[in-house]
């Protein structure tokens, strides 16, 4: 007999959901006011010392009931024990229709009765707003705070947002206001001071496919380069397989010999890939990727004379979100719009690093089986299987697979028309928005009334989602990842076999896959789903064996000659399978990119953590006049101890970071080889400009002021440089594993190394800024600190 060990580990906490549902009846009889009124009991509990582990089952009891009396829906048991799993830390996985959102509503109300820092992470604003407006109403209800923190075109004050128990919001907004936290000048600005809970939802896609796509701030322009057109221009005008080649797999290109040759010719010049000529080789290069790795309608699309990133899992728009290191720039060049300035990375975090910060993290998600073992291993996130409320009656069926793309679309297009005959409705699954509209395209051919999802319909897609499970409602939209969750069967749809799902090709992850069958046969709905490939699609192209293109090619051959039939299916075993082991590969590659990414990040982490301690130390700190004075000493001493000091040396640092008005006239030649002898000197001439500060600074409000402002703006600048210098460090580094360099060690080791740097210019501009800035008495009355 073959173990089960989801059953094993699910079996304690099946335990203490016997033990919530035995309370059912004793709920039922308490008034209105006695329910609420378990709230205020609960509180006073946790704080003579009683765990929330400890009141656990009657909380869960409470909130069950208050579901019941105010949305009118009480748990099932196995939302009940999904509630449980999901409070001691785990991924539950739970099928789509299976109620996640009643039951986050237990171990949301359990954690908030702690008080503010308790998040739960929807998959966009749109469900994050209607979730705390419907769902809110019980915790309201039960007396506890609950809010949405994402605005709907109005500027919301973001500090009441999270003086809330819980509140609803998304990965990227909660992570970029961490970051703002970070960059404030007083403790009293910051606005998110706990996190104590986080519960994300479609987790998979949050931690695991958004995993190394960094949250960052961006600000301090560079200087704008004028390159970006002219180097489009170039490339657009260079061929293939002569100037430059592109990988079979499509990821890579380069310029050939020949190719470099020719533009030296073109440019006039000589030694294009030199030092001299770096910055406009780096220009080209970016101009080649953009043009022959950027796919318009794929990775990007263009709105409004503006480049908007593209979301590969679910095709949505990355609103404000730009490509570093002149990457965006360049394809604003190839599209001919507006270039906008490249800027310096400010701060930066994973989506990893940022949730491993939470005091307790979990996850709900239909699909995470397949990735258990990385849960494991990156966050200690147990996945356990719920068992489902009702049977699952969905017919998931065999991959159909094709020779080419045209065959699939004729063949995808016959088994829409077969439904649309009868009123079934159908969902067909795109893998860009150039696909959706093509299928689109194909659809009004044949006179096929359709809907279609993709990044230019947002807008409009909880209408969409709405109208999906109609009869007759034919849905053609991008991958389905965190959307259409809420797709419900119309009246008759049952009959007739339930929604129809087609995927017109396998994603880069088979839990993807797995999401779009899950918009069918929720809660023991009937449904279909089916997958038509071919072995012209993108994951076959880029990740399958290389037998397989000489095998494309036979194919075509026999059918332009006859002995193939069109739009017949591949029967053979072996080609079948190319397609699963293409998809494997492209999860596995995807997952070891996952892991360096997080291997790198720790690095910024331990960094990170030592700046933003040490930010609030300097903002609660009452007195700092001690720091400044270990800032002294360390610099001083520092650059004391500098080879080849010369008088005019000494004399230019003395007038840029201390003294303005400092002649040099005192310095005695003898003390120039000995380092106490010009750190002694230094420091006298220091001591006399800080005298005549203090003539200002007349009162300890006012020096304390200026020296915690001028310590902040010092570690503000030299942090905006590490952080952007590491983001600019990761694609160096990555090139180096060719050379049979380990890149995981060559960053640590630049890393630390420019750590190291930004101490010291750190340091130096604590100084200047203390030495050398002033304090202006505004109109209002107010002080302003005028840096240098």
């Amino acid at each position: 007999m073959k173990l089960n060990f989801n059953s094993l580990r699910l079996k304690k906490y099946e335990k203490i959901t016997r033990s919530i549902l035995s309370m059912e009846n004793d709920f039922k009889k308490l008034t209105d006011n006695q329910l609420k009124d378990k709230t205020k009991e609960f509180k006073k509990k946790i704080k003579s010392g009683i765990t929330l582990e400890e009141i656990l089952p009657e909380a869960y009891a409470a909130i069950r009931e208050a579901d019941y009396r105010v949305l009118g829906m009480k748990p099932f048991d196995n939302q009940v024990l999904g509630a449980v799993v999901l409070h001691f830390g785990n991924v539950a996985e739970m099928n789509t229709g299976e109620g996640k959102t009643l039951t986050a509503t237990m171990p949301m109300y359990l954690n908030g009765l702690t008080g503010p820092g308790n998040f739960l992470i929807t998959a966009n604003g749109y469900l994050a707003n209607r979730d705390a407006d419907e769902i809110g109403k019980v915790y309201h209800w039960m007396g506890l705070t609950s809010t949405s923190g994402i605005s709907e075109g109005v500027e919301i004050d973001k500090k009441l947002v999270y003086q809330n128990d819980i509140v609803y919001t998304t990965n990227s907004e909660l992570g970029f206001d961490f970051l703002i936290d970070n960059l404030a000048d007083s403790i009293t600005d910051k606005k998110l001071n706990q996190l104590n809970f986080a519960l994300v939802d479609e987790v998979d896609s949050v931690l695991l496919d958004l995993a190394q796509t960094p949250l960052v701030i961006s600000g301090a322009p560079r200087v704008q380069s004028n390159l970006f057109v002219s180097t489009d221009r170039i490339i657009k005008n260079l061929k293939e397989n002569v100037d430059y080649e592109l990988s079979e797999d499509t990821k890579s290109v380069w310029f050939t010999k020949k190719g470099i040759k020719n533009l030296e010719k073109y440019l006039g010049i000589q030694g294009l890939v030199n030092d001299k000529w770096e910055d406009l080789y780096r220009h080209l290069v970016l101009a080649l990727r953009a043009n022959h790795l950027m796919k318009k309608n794929r990775d990007y699309v263009v709105e409004e004379n503006e480049i908007l990133l593209l979301d590969v899992e679910n095709g949505r728009a990355l609103t404000g979100m730009k490509l570093e290191a002149g990457t965006h720039q360049a394809i604003e060049a190839k599209e001919e719009v507006s270039i906008t300035p490249q800027t310096r990375s400010m701060a930066s975090i994973t989506l990893q690093n940022f949730f491993k910060m939470f005091g307790k993290l979990s996850g709900m998600t239909g699909t995470a089986r397949t990735s258990a073992r990385e849960f494991l291993e990156v966050y200690n996130l147990p996945v356990l299987r719920i068992p489902t409320h009702k049977p699952n009656i969905r017919k998931d069926y065999p991959d159909i697979v094709y020779g080419t793309i045209g065959e699939k679309i004729d063949a995808t297009v016959e088994l829409v028309k077969k439904a649309y005959k009868k009123g079934r409705p159908v969902l067909v699954e795109t893998g860009s928005v150039s696909l959706s509209r093509l299928y689109s395209r194909v659809l009004l051919r044949e006179g096929i009334i359709h809907n279609v999802l993709n990044a230019q319909s947002e807008s409009k897609e909880a209408m969409i989602v709405a109208d999906a499970g109609q009869k007759g409602a034919i849905t053609v939209a991008t991958s389905m990842a965190g959307r259409g969750t809420d797709i419900k069967l119309g009246e008759g749809v049952k009959e007739l076999g339930g929604l129809l799902v087609i995927g017109t090709e396998r994603m880069a992850s088979q839990r993807v896959d797995n999401q779009l069958r899950g918009r069918a046969g929720r809660q023991g709905d009937p449904g279909e789903s089916v997958f038509l490939v071919s072995l012209e699609d993108k994951i076959v192209i880029e990740n399958g064996p290389e037998w397989v293109e000489n095998y494309r090619k036979r194919l075509k051959k026999e059918l332009e000659n006859g002995k193939r039939e069109y739009g017949k299916p591949i029967k053979k075993n072996r080609i079948r399978k190319v397609v699963e082991r293409a998809q494997r590969s492209a999860s596995d590659s995807s997952e070891d990119g996952r892991k360096s990414a997080v291997k790198m990040d720790d690095v910024l982490r331990i960094q990170r953590g030592l700046i933003y301690k040490f930010r609030d130390m300097v903002m609660q700190t009452n007195d700092v006049s001690s720091i400044i004075e270990k800032i002294k000493e360390n610099y001083f001493t520092i650059y004391s101890e500098k080879l080849n000091l010369t008088e005019a040396k000494i004399t230019d640092f003395i007038i840029n970071n201390i003294d303005y008005n400092y002649t040099g006239r005192d310095i005695k030649q003898n003390i120039l080889n000995d380092p106490k002898a010009i750190k002694k000197y230094i420091e006298w001439i220091a001591g006399k400009s800080w005298a005549n500060q203090l003539i200002y600074l007349n009162t300890d409000f006012k020096r304390n002021y200026l020296e915690r402002l001028a310590i902040l703006k010092a570690i503000d600048v030299a942090w905006i440089e590490q952080v952007d210098n590491l983001q600019q460090l990761k694609s160096v580094v990555g090139s180096r594993s060719s050379a049979q360099h380990n890149p995981i060690y060559e960053y640590e080791k630049e890393a630390m190394h420019s750590f190291n740097q930004m101490k010291e210019l750190f340091w130096e501009n604590t100084i200047r800024y203390i030495y050398l800035s002033k304090l202006i008495t505004q109109n209002d009355g107010s002080t302003k600190v005028e840096f240098p």
